[in-house]
């Protein structure tokens, strides 16, 4: 039974992640469909995608983000604060400069961005792990992913829509705004910090290498300078952290499913938009389709998901919705075969995204299952990171491996890729999950 305060719980985690996504979104998503109407290459599209690394390599700063916080604005909620304000100013002032003259500095704008954004993610990754209770997950992660979903919608979709019509500065001006409205809930959310679980050294030693208070206390942010001598044992203390996770039984096989299990489906999605533009649809049609329409569908996705991962388990969840995902897939190689009449092209882009959603959902349940309430944030980073760190790389493979097999050839691969880390969950997921977490599955 959902009660009041799961709907509340619920609430502030779609409001973070529909805030969180919207300029990722857009400048990921909206721009590169932009660029394939201005001409430029489909290696130049696909290349875009790496100013997205940030996502990739923020468990590297992650220790930082559970170590330092303003205890008196709660230890996470801080960082979800002051994050998103310095995005909302960094948007605006993206407003004023022109996408034709100024296209390096926008550049260097979205990688600050995704830096930005990317720090923001492990505070709310870190901020939902302490919320949900084990039972939680499965929905929780539903309206987070549905969160994300409509925070795509309003940043691909809405975005590109409004880009058509007004233009660049009356966009980026929107996005800021919005983002700014959407601090309303975590401004009245009171964190508390959970009972900490295995509480492990390395917060121990990081404190007193810092000669900081433990997080949990009345003190405020504060940090003494680090002299010679705490030097060695800071930078021991840290890269324990990162050796602590690796050396987790069966966490290598995790990692490795993590990634195939997504790869597929981003080569498959970043070059069925530029496919879109050599079919001939408009800018406006685009953004209705992929940026409204599919992420519509993906947001029911994500919801349904979270209701049938708790009985239907995770182990099964992930095979099941796998499996759906990777056949609806071969309803893009039936378009880039011609199959192109608009009512086909909506059903292909609603059914991948859909199903794409449901084994998302049931992906991050997982991860957050395998995180540990005392670094919750280094541990569902580091997993996430391995997740972007393989969609990013083949996307932007993607459009060196469509030039040289063409888009029917794309997807094909990354159906097969989808494929055998199904066969690899079968296979290693009970295991797995005794060795890490000590579950039955």
């Amino acid at each position: 039974m959902i009660t009041s305060k799961s709907l509340k719980k619920l609430g502030l985690l779609g409001s973070l992640y529909v805030s969180q996504y919207i300029p990722i979104i857009f400048f990921l998503e909206a721009l590169p469909v932009f660029m394939r109407q201005q001409g430029m290459s489909l290696e130049g599209i696909g290349m875009l995608s790496l100013l997205a690394l940030p996502l990739t390599v923020n468990f590297l700063w992650s220790p930082l983000i559970d170590r330092y916080g303003f205890t008196r604005w709660g230890h996470y909620r801080f960082w979800i604060i002051c994050l998103q304000l310095i995005v909302v100013g960094a948007s605006a002032a993206c407003a004023w400069l022109s996408i034709e003259e100024n296209f390096t500095m926008i550049l260097i704008s979205i990688f600050l961005l995704c830096c930005l954004c990317s720090t923001q993610d492990i505070a709310t990754d870190a901020l939902a792990v302490g919320l949900l209770s084990p039972d939680e997950r499965g929905l929780g992660n539903g309206v987070q992913r549905g969160g994300a979903y409509l925070g795509s919608v309003i940043g691909g979709g809405g975005m590109l829509l409004l880009l058509s019509q007004f233009g660049w500065t009356a966009t980026l001006l929107a996005i800021a705004t919005i983002m700014l409205v959407a601090l309303i809930p975590i401004f009245q959310h009171h964190e508390t910090l959970p009972r900490q679980r295995n509480q492990h050294s390395h917060s121990q030693n990081l404190s007193q290498a810092y000669q900081i208070p433990q997080r949990g206390s009345d003190s405020q942010f504060s940090a003494q300078v680090v002299d010679s001598r705490n030097l060695f044992s800071l930078i021991i203390s840290y890269l324990k952290i990162f050796t602590s996770f690796f050396s987790r039984p069966g966490i290598w096989r995790w990692l490795i499913i993590l990634v195939l299990y997504t790869v597929g489906s981003f080569m498959a999605s970043t070059m069925f938009r530029p496919m879109l533009v050599d079919i001939g649809l408009s800018l406006a049609e685009i953004g209705f389709l992929l940026g409204i329409v599919s992420y519509t569908a993906a947001i029911f996705g994500a919801v349904t998901a979270g209701l049938l991962i708790a009985p239907l388990g995770r182990k099964r969840s992930l095979i099941v919705f796998g499996l759906l995902e990777t056949f609806a897939t071969v309803t893009y190689i039936l378009a880039a075969f011609g199959v192109t009449n608009r009512i086909f092209l909506y059903f292909a882009a609603i059914l991948v995204h859909f199903t794409g959603s449901m084994a998302s959902t049931t992906m991050l349940t997982v991860m957050m299952d395998k995180s540990q309430l005392d670094r919750a944030g280094t541990d569902f980073t580091i997993q996430n990171s391995f997740v972007y760190l393989g969609g990013i790389g083949a996307a932007a493979l993607s459009g060196v491996i469509t030039e040289a097999i063409d888009y029917q050839g794309t997807f094909a691969l990354g159906i097969v890729i989808s494929l055998i880390s199904l066969i690899l969950i079968a296979k290693s997921f009970p295991q797995i999950n005794r060795e890490i977490l000590n579950l039955e599955t």
